[in-house]
């Protein structure tokens, strides 16, 4: 883990000493908009057109936020419009690197060795964090975007005549409803696994875990008489819960001390976490390899010795039951 000070790379772990053990989000730095003509959106410059094969998406398979974009640049078709590559899952002195290992896609598009080089590409003064993902326009050669939620909104609404499969996963009578959810979910699941994970202080480590839990028993309950969040359509909060959720038993319960209970001991979160796993396309784009390499391997300050344990045993491919909830077809057309 580490940073860029104008330009150059710093290995830094999080400070929290200022914040009484609290972990703090910084917010993302680049923030311009692919737009469907080009046209200036809601933050940054225009002249970012969603055209195929312009833009190329820097991603690790361990990081909840980089899976978001993977997933719905699955669901929305645009494999063959928007190129990938993959950092290997350890992240130590180097940040996200793309060294060798399965599962990893090096850099074909700026030949870097470390996703810093990126940054330092794009702005060769830049300071702040080196995250994924990283959405890269090829043709102007800089980085349009880092927040993982943009791009989420980038790919549903600005390539709908660029990707094979139609639908919209934000969709405007849903909208205040999508919102509010990703709220709650952010800063007491997405989010509250990383605070209750990364305190330093016992007071840090209660105040995070006890808003994750109410969250989790609330959308059990809400998930008993609908099927996704907002009824019987997959929407992008589904989307992001999902990147947390399946983490959750390998990962947060024992790494991040999130264990009042598993997601195995919701019976209507468990079933909807099978459900959208087993949605076409999704299940290929979570590999627990990753997933566990990452937080075992690369959080010394957590996991001094590095290794990673065996279980837990999950069957994500188990039924689901869940039809009777909602209509055949899950996906919004």
């Amino acid at each position: 883990m580490g940073l860029l000070v104008d330009g150059e790379w710093r290995d830094v772990w999080y400070e929290t000493k200022s914040t009484g053990g609290r972990f703090v989000r910084k917010d993302s730095a680049f923030r311009h908009w692919v737009t469907a003509d080009g046209a200036p959106g809601p933050g940054g410059e225009g002249g970012f057109a969603a055209e195929p094969g312009r833009y190329h998406l820097y991603v690790s398979l361990a990081c909840p936020w980089a899976h978001r974009t993977l997933i719905l640049r699955a669901l929305k078709g645009l494999e063959d419009a928007i190129s990938v590559s993959v950092v290997h899952w350890r992240m130590l002195e180097r940040g996200w690197t793309f060294e060798e290992g399965p599962g990893t896609v090096p850099d074909a598009v700026n030949g870097a060795d470390a996703l810093y080089q990126v940054y330092q590409a794009a702005d060769a003064h830049y300071s702040g964090r080196v995250t994924v993902p990283v959405l890269w326009d090829k043709q102007r050669r800089t980085i349009v975007n880092n927040e993982s939620s943009e791009i989420l909104r980038m790919f549903n609404s600005a390539f709908d005549t660029v990707g094979a499969q139609p639908g919209d996963y934000y969709p405007a009578a849903l909208r205040p409803e999508i919102d509010a959810l990703n709220a709650r979910i952010y800063d007491t699941v997405n989010n509250g696994v990383y605070k209750a994970g990364f305190a330093t202080s016992q007071a840090a480590y209660e105040e995070a875990i006890t808003p994750l839990f109410d969250t989790l028993d609330w959308l059990d309950d809400r998930l008993s008489s609908r099927r996704f969040l907002t009824g019987d359509h997959v929407t992008e909060a589904d989307i992001r819960l999902f990147t947390t959720l399946v983490r959750f038993d390998p990962v947060y319960v024992g790494h991040f001390k999130c264990n009042i209970r598993r997601i195995a001991d919701y019976p209507n979160l468990s079933a909807y976490l099978r459900d959208l796993y087993q949605l076409p396309g999704v299940s290929g784009t979570v590999n627990f390899q990753h997933i566990k390499g990452h937080y075992y391997e690369s959080h010394r300050t957590i996991n001094p010795t590095g290794i990673v344990p065996a279980g837990p045993v999950q069957d994500l491919t188990a039924p689901h039951g869940r039809e009777r909830l909602s209509g055949a077809n899950p996906l919004p057309v």
